[in-house]
């Protein structure tokens, strides 16, 4: 099977001291010309807290410009990336405010899930990371209820990765027990490669589970840096997703380069990920 390659929303537009990821409110629209002009075939658009009503998943006009780019380009958008949880997980906030915030949760992704079916999109991401990382059974059960009674009315197409810190057995253990096929894994090999996880251990743990993959390289206990430069290992992650015979796409969530040379850094980015994917004939 060919894996697209893909690109997360906002790596093809000058940061301007906004981070290293963000909804690029200013140049959303020109992102898809840039990823057709490297040869980008997928485009992992960002859902996040900040102006989210801005956001063109939220709107029937946003909604009718992503398929104009689409059409026009032929840059898919497969995933939706679901940051807002990271800023607004129910299950963290003080008891007065659960039942509100969880409404709100429920109420936003609902509406998002509704422009996915619209759009074609297959593939929603939740990050239990940082913030919204799940430290204790409560907060894994609370999730887990939740989630799956957003998943028992969503459209059937679409299918739930979920972002966590866990080690791949718990990982596991916590997928299989939402009893449901549309609830899978997102993989993050950054994130993973910065916990101190075995790359190869985890996805050959995972399997079938994985819905996604996320290409980036961390300094363990440390920050993002280019691939090949941190503690990723990239021999063995590949390596392990061509034994399980992975499927999927790899979006590229890699560390920004120079200022003004996006399409030059992310280029180069595509060229490593191809040649671990000619290597080990995935």
């Amino acid at each position: 099977m060919k894996h697209q390659i893909g690109i997360m929303q906002g790596r093809l537009t000058c940061p301007k001291g906004r981070g290293i990821q963000f909804f690029p409110f200013d140049n959303w629209e020109n992102e898809f010309f840039a990823a057709q002009k490297i040869g980008l075939e997928e485009i992992e658009f960002i859902f996040d807290y900040d102006k989210y009503t801005q956001n063109p998943l939220w709107t029937e006009e946003g909604i009718e410009k992503i398929k104009e780019l689409k059409k026009k380009t032929g840059v898919q958008v497969n995933a939706v990336c679901f940051d807002y949880f990271m800023r607004r997980p129910f299950y963290k906030a003080d008891f007065e405010e659960q039942l509100l915030i969880k409404k709100e949760n429920t109420e936003i992704l609902e509406k998002v899930l509704l422009a996915m079916r619209e759009l074609g999109i297959g593939l929603i991401e939740i990050p239990l990371v940082d913030d919204s990382s799940l430290k204790n059974r409560l907060e894994k059960e609370a999730f887990q209820k939740w989630l799956l009674g957003i998943v028992d009315k969503a459209d059937t197409s679409i299918r739930f990765g979920l972002e966590t810190d866990l080690n791949p057995g718990d990982f596991l253990e916590y997928i299989k027990g939402f009893h449901n096929a549309r609830i899978g894994a997102n993989y993050d090999s950054g994130n993973s490669s910065g916990i101190g996880y075995d790359l190869y251990e985890e996805v050959t743990t995972l399997r079938e589970h994985i819905f996604n993959i996320h290409i980036k390289d961390r300094v363990y206990q440390g920050t993002t840096v280019q691939l090949g430069t941190g503690s990723a290992d990239f021999e063995r992650l590949f390596k392990g997703l061509s034994e399980i015979g992975y499927s999927h796409n790899f979006i590229l969530q890699a560390a920004r380069g120079d200022e003004g040379k996006e399409e030059d850094n992310i280029s180069g980015q595509m060229k490593f990920v191809r040649k671990y994917i000619e290597k080990y004939n995935i």
